[in-house]
């Protein structure tokens, strides 16, 4: 996936979503459900009623970027919630696209104290 600017916002839509939709459907969902801009640079992301496909809609600054990927194997983690949005940082977006649990990343080695 194409990098987003340093700091910017991402947000994952609770529940599931029609991946029918494309750009304008989606960005419909992002202001009446995430109560945001579509068109302000923040990355939002949806997921499917399955689990194994995910949809990212992004405004790089000159128009809609939309990004989909499907698990051949596995599910996306999502949250809990069913409805509104959750906060990610890109390192656990990272996670989520790779169909690792974002929410509970192990460490290979203990963290060593000062």
């Amino acid at each position: 996936m194409i990098a987003p600017p340093f700091n910017t916002r991402i947000w994952v839509a609770a529940g599931h979503t029609d991946m029918r939709r494309g750009f304008d459907g989606l960005a419909s969902l992002v202001q009446q459900q995430l109560a945001s801009d579509p068109f302000s640079g923040q990355v939002f992301v949806f997921r499917g009623r399955r689990g194994d496909r995910i949809k990212v809609l992004w405004f790089d600054g000159d128009g809609l970027c939309l990004f989909a990927k499907r698990l051949e194997r596995g599910r996306f983690v999502w949250p809990q919630a069913t409805a509104g949005g959750i906060s990610l940082t890109p390192a656990q977006l990272s996670m989520l696209l790779e169909g690792i649990d974002w929410r509970r990343p192990t460490r290979t080695a203990p963290i060593l104290a000062a």
